[in-house]
C-alpha cells in the first residue's frame, strides 16, 4: 500500500490564490456571470467569488440548468458565460445542454472541478476521465498542472470561446491548483482571433449564381439570423436577384416581428423541407450547415440538396459573414433597403377553449415589443411562427440541438443578460421534466420570465415519429411509453415550491388574462396551458 502525500491544504497568502487569480482574469476578459452547481472540490471557488465582486455567481440546482443558462445569456448578451460543474459527473449531468450550445455556436467557458493532482492516484469514488467526457461537446480542454498556469489557460479558454466560429471551451481545475499560490497573478485579456478571410471565388461564383435565371436559394442562419441589419441585407440580395431566402430550421436567435424582414425557417420533417428546397439549382449558405434530415427514415433522403443543386459555402462560422454578406451584396447591387420590411399584423384574439392553434394567437396578440421569446413548445409550438411574424419586434431563441430540456434554462439565462426586456417562455410539458429547477433559480434571481407550460399529456412527437419511421402504429405497451396522461403533471403546485406564482388555465380568455397578469408585475410567472395534443 501507498504511504499517503502530505500536501498543503492552502496557499501561504489565499489572497492570490489559482481560484482568484481565474475569476480575475475571466472578469476582466468580459465574464462576468458565472452558473454554479458546485461541490467539494471547487470550494476555493466559491469563496474567491467575494474577493472578485465584479463576477455575479448564480446559483442552479442541476447541472443541466447551469449550462442552458449560460447558452441563453451568451446568445442574448453577446459574450460568454461560465458554468462551475463539479468532477465528471457534474458535466456529464450538463452535457445535453452544453450539446446545444455547440450546435448553436454559443460561446461558454466551463470550469470543472477536479480533485487535486496529489489525490487522483487514489481512484476516489468520485474520480473519473473528465478530459474524455468534455470533449464531445467541447473544442478546447485544458486541466492545468499548477497554479501559475491557471490564468493564463483561463485567459486562452475565453479568447477560443469567443470564436471566431464561437464555442464551448473547457478549463478543468485541479483542488490544488485553485487553492495553490499563484505567483503571476490574473492574466490580461488575449486578443480576439481574426476571422478567416472572405473567398473571392466563391463569392463569385455565389454572385454569378444570383445574376442568372436559374432558381437559386440562399439558406442563412447563425450571426446572420440574430444581426437585423445582417439579415436585411441576405433579403435585400434575394429581392434584387429574384432568388429566394430561407433561414436554418432551429437558429440561435432570430430577429423577427413588426418593422424588420421575415425570413421563413426551413421545415423540420424532411418532407417539408424538401417541398421548400425542391427545384433549386444552386444554394448559397450563409453561416449554416447544408441541409440534411435530423433523423433517418426507411426509403428517404438523408441529404435534402436538391439532386444538380449546386451548393455554394459563402461563409462558415470562423470566417467574416459581414463581410461576406457585404460582397455579395456589391456584386449583384442591394442593399439592406431593397428588402421588405414585415406589417405589424396580428391575428384575431382567440376565445373558447385552448387548441396549439389558438394558444399560438394569443401569444401573438399580447407580445410586447423586445420581448424574448424562447420556443420548446414542441408540437404545441407548430403554429407559433405563423401567429407571431408580424407581433411587435422580438428575438426568438430555438432549440439548436435537438437536446430537449433547453426551454427553461435557456430563458433563465436570457433573463440574467437581458433584465430590462421580457422573456417569454413556451415550454412544453414533458421537456420541462427534464430541467423544471430552472423555476428556482428564476425565483431566486427574481427573473422576468413567463413561462407558458403547454400540456397535452403526451410525447406527442413521438407518437408522430412511432409511424414515420416506419415501426407501425404501436400498440397498448408501445403507446404507453409516450402517455403522460396516466399520471398527470402538476405544474402549478412545481411552481409554487420553486417559488414561482402560477395558474392553469384552458380557455383563450384564461391565458390571455393569465398572460396579462403575468406582465403586470416584476418576476417570473408559470401558467399550465392545458391543450389537446395534436397528434
Amino acid at each position: 500500500m501507498s504511504t499517503p502525500v502530505n500536501e498543503p491544504v492552502a496557499a501561504a497568502d489565499p489572497s492570490i490564490n489559482g481560484a482568484r487569480a481565474l475569476i480575475r482574469t475571466l472578469v476582466d476578459a468580459g465574464v462576468n456571470v458565472c452558473f454554479a452547481n458546485p461541490g467539494t472540490s471547487e470550494m476555493h471557488f466559491v469563496a474567491a467569488l467575494d474577493e472578485v465582486p465584479e463576477m455575479r455567481g448564480v446559483l442552479a440546482l442541476f447541472e443541466g440548468v447551469a449550462t442552458g443558462a449560460a447558452d441563453g445569456y451568451a446568445r442574448m448578451a453577446g459574450r460568454p458565460a461560465a458554468t462551475l460543474l463539479h468532477l465528471g459527473s457534474g458535466l456529464g449531468n450538463g452535457l445535453a445542454n452544453l450539446h446545444n450550445a455547440r450546435r448553436a455556436g454559443t460561446p461558454v467557458v466551463n470550469i470543472v472541478g477536479d480533485h487535486a493532482t496529489h489525490h487522483k492516484q487514489y481512484d476516489a469514488p468520485l474520480d473519473s476521465d473528465i478530459e474524455s467526457i468534455a470533449r464531445g461537446v467541447s473544442s478546447w480542454v485544458r486541466t492545468p498542472q499548477a497554479p501559475g498556469e491557471l490564468a493564463a489557460a483561463a485567459a486562452e479558454a475565453v479568447q477560443v470561446a469567443k470564436g471566431p466560429a464561437a464555442q464551448v471551451a473547457t478549463l478543468i481545475l485541479p483542488a490544488d491548483v485553485s487553492w495553490g499560490a499563484a505567483p503571476s497573478g490574473p492574466v490580461a485579456p488575449l486578443p480576439p482571433k481574426a476571422p478567416a478571410p472572405v473567398d473571392s471565388e466563391v463569392v463569385a461564383g455565389a454572385v454569378s449564381a444570383l445574376q442568372s435565371d436559374r432558381p437559386t436559394l440562399i439558406l442563412i442562419g447563425g450571426r446572420v439570423a440574430a444581426d437585423p441589419a445582417l439579415l436585411a441585407t441576405a433579403a435585400g440580395i434575394a429581392a434584387v436577384s429574384g432568388a429566394r431566402v430561407l433561414c436554418e430550421t432551429f437558429p440561435a436567435r432570430l430577429a423577427r416581428g413588426a418593422g424588420r424582414v421575415s425570413v421563413e425557417r426551413l421545415g423540420y420533417l424532411a418532407e417539408f423541407a424538401q417541398m421548400q428546397l425542391d427545384g433549386a439549382e444552386h444554394l448559397i449558405l450563409i453561416d449554416t450547415r447544408s441541409p440534411v434530415s435530423f433523423f433517418a427514415y426507411p426509403d428517404k433522403a438523408s441529404d435534402l440538396v436538391p439532386a444538380g443543386c449546386h451548393v455554394h459555402d459563402l461563409v462558415g462560422p470562423s470566417g467574416d459573414a459581414a463581410a461576406a454578406l457585404a460582397a455579395l451584396a456589391a456584386g449583384v447591387k442591394a442593399s439592406e433597403t431593397d428588402a421588405p420590411v414585415q406589417d405589424l399584423v396580428l391575428p384575431a384574439r382567440p376565445s373558447g377553449p385552448l387548441t396549439a392553434d389558438t394558444l399560438a394567437a394569443a401569444i401573438a396578440v399580447t407580445l410586447a415589443e423586445g420581448t424574448i421569446l424562447v420556443d420548446e413548445g414542441n408540437t404545441s409550438g407548430l403554429f407559433l411562427a405563423g401567429a407571431t411574424a408580424g407581433a411587435p419586434a422580438h428575438d426568438l431563441l430555438c432549440l439548436t440541438g435537438g437536446a430537449i430540456g433547453i426551454g427553461l434554462p435557456l430563458a433563465t439565462g436570457a433573463a440574467v443578460a437581458c433584465p430590462d426586456r421580457p422573456v417569454l417562455c413556451l415550454e412544453s410539458d414533458g421537456s420541462a421534466m427534464y430541467t423544471p429547477q430552472a423555476l428556482w433559480t428564476q425565483a431566486r434571481e427574481n427573473l422576468n420570465v413567463t413561462t407558458v407550460l403547454c400540456n397535452n399529456r403526451s410525447y406527442a412527437v413521438l407518437n408522430m415519429e412511432l409511424g414515420r419511421v416506419g415501426a407501425g402504429a404501436g400498440g397498448p405497451k408501445a403507446r404507453a411509453m409516450f402517455n403522460l396522461a396516466e399520471t398527470p403533471l402538476d405544474f402549478v403546485s412545481l411552481a409554487g415550491a420553486c417559488g414561482v406564482p402560477a395558474e392553469r388555465v384552458d380557455t383563450n380568455e384564461g391565458l390571455i388574462a393569465a398572460l396579462e397578469w403575468a406582465q403586470s408585475e416584476p418576476g417570473p410567472h408559470l401558467i399550465e396551458a392545458l391543450v389537446p395534443p395534436i397528434v
